[in-house]
């Protein structure tokens, strides 16, 4: 198997996100990544089953061993399953040794893996859980990682929702984009995406909690706009549930500009202008700390 070196789990995780994008064949994109398409729809299916975690390698213990459990319990056993469909390992278990207590039958645990190996067992979807992949090495220069997330929504003086969309530098704290968002929709954000990455470029990483529109609770854990990132080359940094400390510049950030939701603007509009005045001035004006009392733009 040959992969580029963008690192091996990137290049899985942007191969599936390929498959999964459903714009190519899978023999255009094995031949594309220089994989064999038998690898190609094995991390497919890895993935489909566990998520990203599936995208690791496997260890490779022998599947057989001198405690084996007898072809003649084995057969057995799969007859019983044959027998009663709908009985589970521990029923078929309880029953073969009532009727035959002196043999040395395997444990539960074992005759579920025999009915799994013969196809007679379904196996359980598994639902893709948020687990963040840190820790991140630190950004060594700006445009290396930015952080985004959504406020907490507020109202408007006319009523309508805002949900903030913040992107911002991870390593400059320059604020790329406060916008007026009215929900955390792909829709809208790919947008603000599209244009940030079309003045200051492409980041390394984009780092992002495991809500919309970044991550998802569906199987891949993958939302269309995490797809967009993947096949622009972005690697995503997801932070654990329940640990915004993991990107506490973000959440601090987020603390600076809460005068803002408790002082909305008439409307959309209004508040669209006021966000971009105060990014100016949060950018050009207002001395940071962390910068040694310089500000973002001068990083």
């Amino acid at each position: 198997m040959v992969w580029r070196e963008t690192g091996l789990m990137d290049e899985r995780l942007r191969f599936v996100a390929e498959c999964l994008s459903g714009e190519e064949t899978m023999t255009q994109l094995c031949a594309a990544f220089e994989i064999s398409r038998k690898t190609g729809y094995k991390w497919l299916g890895r993935y489909r089953e566990f998520g990203p975690e599936g995208l690791h390698d496997q260890p490779r213990a022998p599947l057989e061993h001198g405690r084996a459990t007898a072809v003649e319990l084995v057969e057995r056993i799969v007859a019983e399953k044959e027998a009663h469909p709908l009985w589970g390992p521990k029923k078929i278990m309880a029953r073969l040794k009532r009727a035959e207590p002196s043999c040395f039958w395997p444990a539960v645990s074992t005759a579920g893996e025999i009915l799994k190996r013969h196809g007679l067992v379904g196996r359980r979807r598994r639902r893709w859980r948020a687990v963040g992949n840190g820790p991140w090495p630190e950004p060594a220069e700006p445009n290396a990682v930015w952080t985004a997330d959504h406020k907490g929504w507020f109202r408007t003086g006319d009523g309508w929702r805002c949900e903030p969309l913040t992107v911002m530098d991870a390593l400059s704290r320059y604020l790329l984009g406060l916008e007026a968002t009215g929900s955390t929709s792909e829709d809208e954000a790919w947008p603000v995406f599209e244009r940030l990455f079309e003045e200051n470029g492409l980041p390394d990483r984009i780092r992002s909690d495991n809500g919309p529109p970044f991550a998802s609770a569906g199987v891949t854990g993958l939302t269309p706009l995490a797809v967009r990132f993947i096949k622009l080359g972005i690697a995503l940094e997801r932070i654990q549930p329940g640990k915004p400390q993991q990107n506490g510049r973000h959440e601090r950030f987020h603390l600076t500009m809460l005068p803002m939701a408790d002082a909305p603007q008439a409307d959309r509009a209004a508040q669209a202008r006021a966000f971009e005045d105060f990014r100016r001035s949060y950018n050009e004006e207002r001395p940071h700390e962390a910068l040694g009392m310089d500000t973002p733009a001068q990083h």
